[in-house]
């Protein structure tokens, strides 16, 4: 006779022809009394009827007398190596020990899945029970497993990988006064650095659990769900790997705050908090959140319900707590300092969110993502208009000494320049607002359609521009001195256009605002030459002198014109040295235009006339200056230090 082996796993004695279809009958009357599960006497009964159908049933009581026998045989040995186990022990270091302890949990889970027909109801409870004594031990195994083999989180290697983009933003150089001061928190540096975006590397793979273990890990969770011992298996795992990632919002800089918190805390902080927070929710998803859900698919493959409950678990108190935050950040009041940073937030949470959506099925936390998202765009629109009424609503009135450049110009331009690099946020968050403030900026319908065909950014940044350029023309009324003004707006204007067309925003507000602007400081600067000059240049006119050259009150008036002029030109010199014109080019071209104003028309009064006081006496005190004098003398306007000439007058017989 040959043995053969069935498909539940136990033998039976048969012949040869007809094996396979004995077998399939032979399974078939096995599973059906198998599945009664009833009393012996009852078993015996249902065997004699079984027979009678066919006589191949003839031996299947001997069949299931010899499978119970070594069905009890192999729970005998598994049980032994169950039960004898040292709790103590780590199956990280003792494999062989493992590996044997693993068989048998198998063996159990094998007999319990293809119990023979008519076990003994004893020989049931007993594997059950070796079972639930091996889950408890696994149960405890998968957790010290887990805990001991978390990598901690190596963050300066990290933030290493972080590819950063800096800019240089002037806050606040020069003097603000109180007024100023409240156009926004200022950093009392005249110098901070805003770091722009930022990426992780897409090669960039960090361990959350020592690989090794993985494999451990993935064993036991197989051997607890097949147990029917999911929900406990899914409760360590998630309980563990909870407080890693809590670990690593610590080790991040990611603080668990209230809302009410987080919106008492004092600028300087609340600002490293939220950069901390955008490198957070970037290293959570390219390594933390994308880890995790490695791990998950690896561990809990033999469960999709396992793999998706143990992930949201895990997750969700770590994003839970990322988006807290950034919700109180955007429910926060709204200061223009802060625009920057909740632009990082926004990009970096709109970053992450395809990924978010992807890996995360836990609809509340979903749900939450999304909304936190949706008032991270509003925060930031809002803090955008609070800039904008910033700017307009700006009223200092202390005039800048020298008609330097104003604090105020220097903050809207710094702040526009480090805008432009977040054109594309602000055109999506702002391309459904309307344009009303707009139709200040325009003059007719074909300038309308070009202001149409602008972007939203650009359409906001020309209107926030046109708004400085009124404050300052209004600021400019603080100056008494008519050509002092003209030097105030030109110094302003000048510093727009160059921080325009040396930057990113040329490509937004384009050349023909840079054209038009230079235009505007073209007509300034006459403006200037008329308002400080035209006094002197009166002096230097034949109007009204009268007489002959040899009549006395003919050389009276030459004497008072030479005079006149000689006072103007040392008042201007006296006041305009202490006016200051940064821009080097702008300072000589105004010195050029002077010069080409002032010298021709007195060297040709001086050349008409000179001579008629020359010849009298005290003739240095009415012709002080040769046209070179005051040529040397012109150099010295727009310094921004006060000279007074009369101690270098020249010494004429």
């Amino acid at each position: 006779m040959a043995t053969t082996t069935t498909t539940s796993g136990l033998t039976r004695e048969g012949g040869g022809g007809g094996g396979g279809e004995d077998d399939r009958v032979m399974a078939t009357a096995q599973k059906i009394v198998n599945s009664l599960n009833t009393t012996k006497n009852v078993r015996e009964d249902m065997l004699l009827i079984l027979s009678s159908f066919d006589n191949r049933l003839s031996n299947l009581s001997h069949v299931i007398k010899t499978g119970s026998e070594s069905q009890s045989s192999i729970l005998e040995t598994a049980e032994k190596i169950i039960l004898r186990s040292d709790s103590g022990m780590s199956w990280y270091d003792s494999a062989g020990e493992a590996e044997d302890y693993l068989d048998a949990v198998d063996k159990i889970l094998d007999l319990l899945d293809n119990l023979s027909v008519g076990p003994d109801p004893e020989v049931l409870d007993r594997a059950e029970t070796v079972l639930q004594v091996a889950m408890s031990r696994l149960e405890e195994e998968f957790g010290h497993i887990l805990i001991r083999n978390t990598v901690p989180l190596d963050a300066e290697r990290l933030y290493g990988s972080i590819r950063r983009v800096s800019f240089s933003f002037a806050a606040n150089e020069g003097e603000i006064d109180e007024a100023f001061a409240s156009f926004g928190e200022v950093e009392s540096e005249s110098v901070c650095f805003h770091e722009r975006g930022g990426s992780l590397g897409d090669d960039l793979c960090v361990d959350l659990i020592n690989s090794e273990a993985v494999l451990y890990l993935k064993d036991i969770a197989d051997r607890m769900i097949r147990s029917g011992y999911e929900k406990e298996c899914v409760q360590v795992y998630s309980s563990v790997r909870r407080d890693a990632l809590d670990e690593c919002l610590v080790i991040l800089g990611v603080e668990k705050l209230s809302i009410e918190e987080v919106q008492k805390i004092d600028w300087k902080s609340l600002d490293e908090k939220m950069k901390r927070w955008v490198r957070a929710v970037k290293v959570g998803d390219r390594v933390l959140l994308r880890g995790e859900r490695r791990l998950c698919d690896v561990i809990f493959s033999g469960s999709d319900s396992a793999r998706e409950v143990c992930f949201n678990e895990t997750a969700k108190g770590f994003l839970m707590q990322l988006l807290n935050f950034a919700e109180a950040v955007s429910i926060g009041r709204k200061s223009p300092e802060k625009l920057f940073r909740i632009l990082d937030m926004y990009d970096a949470l709109s970053g992450v969110f395809p990924d978010l959506e992807a890996m995360v099925t836990d609809e509340f936390v979903y749900s939450e993502a999304k909304g936190v998202l949706a008032g991270l765009g509003m925060a930031a629109k809002g803090t955008f208009v609070e800039f904008e009424n910033a700017v307009k609503s700006e009223t200092s009135r202390k005039p800048m000494l020298g008609g330097v450049i104003h604090p105020l110009t220097r903050y809207v331009m710094n702040y526009v320049k480090l805008l432009v690099d977040y054109s594309d946020t602000l055109n999506l968050l702002l391309e459904n607002d309307d344009d009303d403030e707009l139709n200040g900026l325009q003059n007719d319908d074909s300038e309308r359609l070009q202001l149409e065909s602008l972007s939203p950014i650009a359409r906001r940044l020309l209107a926030l521009l046109s708004t400085l350029e009124s404050n300052l023309e209004e600021k400019s009324t603080l100056y008494e001195d008519d050509a002092m003004r003209y030097i105030f707006r030109m110094n302003n204007i000048l510093y727009m256009v160059q921080k325009v067309k040396d930057s990113e925003l040329i490509k937004i507000l384009g050349d023909q605002w840079v054209r038009k602007h230079r235009g505007q400081i073209r007509q300034y600067a006459t403006a200037y030459l008329r308002a400080a000059w035209s006094k002197a240049l009166s002096c230097l006119k034949d109007e009204g002198i009268g007489g002959s050259s040899n009549n006395a009150s003919f050389k009276a008036a030459l004497k008072e014109r030479f005079k006149n002029f000689n006072a103007c030109f040392e008042e201007i010199y006296r006041i305009q040295t202490g006016w200051k014109v940064p821009d080097p080019q702008l300072r000589e071209e105004l010195r050029i235009s002077i010069s080409e104003n002032i010298l021709p028309a007195y060297r040709s009064f001086k050349g008409r006339f000179g001579s008629q006081i020359e010849s009298g006496r005290h003739a240095g005190k009415y012709i002080k200056y040769t046209p070179d004098d005051l040529e040397n003398y012109l150099i010295d306007l727009f310094e921004g230090t006060p000279l007074v000439l009369h101690h270098l007058r020249r010494k004429n017989s």
